[in-house]
């Protein structure tokens, strides 16, 4: 994930620039449950409305959370599928409260009601992200069900008048990118205070619709609005937040963007950079599927490191004799093809790997999503270059 805010806010108004800190252990996402109520066109678990056989027991997933704390893991991200079809979604939220983990929900947001909010209200999540893919239309198009945008809002809003910090979560498409600045506009409108751009991976349903992927262009653009509309809102005093995923490339696109019209902050918006490092999958992120497979990030499901129900996560997540994990561990990593002569390496650390190996079959190949150009990444001479910005908005 990368925070666009966090950098912005840097450039406004810089602080020191400290040692670098590394987390306690990774980020879990954890898809508790596959079902979903929803077959939206990019699931990356393939999910569906029906009961999937041999899921973790709730006993088993308890066990689990006492191996990820005695690990030092901060973070889970409660997932599914549609989690909220998991019986015991809130004891497993409680439980994971009580351990003192940062816990978020990850939702589709259509079994959110006023049936049941007070009980989500009292789990005191940190984080609710809500998936909206456009407006109305565009959006039950994704989601494959009429009357989805109109559920999902309506989840938005209770969980926004109980005071629960919630984000709009959106992924960019070409059937889609058109709607991103009413998106934002609406965001704005309905004060949320979380907006999160994903870009495409490919896996699962969203690899079988990959043709639908956003050109490099839209892509690029998507990013500068993003940016446009966060140095804005930091100018207006508004404080809300913008990340992207799954395309570290924005990293690099920023700093770009800082050395045109901020040049004065540039030296320090990249060491703050380099120490954020770029793609992290293997090393500070991680996963559990619903079945108890560990994958480097919930895009590897075709690929697993080992099962909670055999070994403990520990014992999975640090044993380097797994090909994918040495490679994924190792600094810097080693990928070829236009990344490996990136100046900017060290920012976006050979961006999104599973792209790479299922276009190329090479997990150590060129990430296909990253849109800059040529002298964009390896410039003969950056502080001449203008390059960044005659092809999009930079104002």
């Amino acid at each position: 994930m990368f925070r666009i805010s966090q950098y912005l806010r840097e450039v406004a108004a810089p602080t020191a620039t400290g040692a670098t800190r590394q987390p306690p252990g990774p980020v879990v996402i954890w898809n508790l449950i596959r079902r979903c109520n929803l077959t939206c066109k990019h699931c990356y678990s393939i999910s569906a409305d029906h009961n999937f056989p041999g899921e973790l027991s709730t006993d088993e997933i308890f066990r689990v959370m006492d191996e990820l704390k005695q690990f030092r893991v901060p973070v889970l991200i409660l997932s599914g599928g549609e989690p909220l079809l998991r019986p015991d979604i809130f004891d497993i939220s409680a439980r994971a409260r009580a351990m003192g983990f940062y816990v978020g929900l990850s939702t589709n947001g259509t079994m959110i009601d006023e049936s049941n909010i007070d009980r989500i209200a009292a789990m005191n999540y940190d984080y609710i992200g809500i998936s909206i893919d456009g407006l109305r239309e565009t959006h039950d198009m994704f989601r494959r069900k009429q009357g989805a945008f109109d559920a999902s809002m309506r989840a938005i809003r209770l969980c926004r008048d109980r005071d629960l910090k919630v984000g709009m979560r959106f992924t960019v498409t070409m059937d889609n990118a058109h709607e991103l600045t009413p998106l934002l506009d609406l965001m704005e409108v309905e004060d949320v205070n979380k907006f999160y751009l994903s870009h495409l991976n490919y896996a699962g349903r969203g690899n079988r619709n990959r043709k639908d992927d956003a050109t490099h262009a839209v892509s690029r653009q998507a990013v500068q609005t993003l940016i446009d509309r966060c140095w804005s809102d930091i100018q207006r005093g508004i404080d809300r937040e913008y990340v992207t995923g799954n395309n570290d490339a924005d990293a690099v696109y920023l700093l770009h963007w800082i050395k045109k019209h901020h040049p004065e902050r540039y030296d320090h918006i990249h060491e703050r950079l380099r120490q954020w490092g770029g793609n992290s999958s293997g090393v500070n992120i991680a996963n559990i599927d619903n079945l108890g497979n560990v994958h480097p990030d919930t895009f590897w499901w075709h690929y697993s490191l080992g099962s909670v129900k055999e070994r403990r996560f520990a014992d999975i997540w640090t044993d380097t004799g797994d090909p994918i994990m040495a490679g994924l561990k190792r600094r810097p990593r080693q990928i070829g093809g236009r990344c490996a002569g990136c100046h900017f390496f060290d920012v976006c650390g050979g961006n999104t790997r599973i792209r790479a190996w299922q276009t190329h079959d090479d997990p150590w190949a060129e990430d296909p999503g990253c849109y800059l150009d040529d002298d964009e990444i390896n410039p003969a001479d950056f502080r001449a270059n203008t390059r960044i910005g005659q092809d999009a908005e930079m104002v």
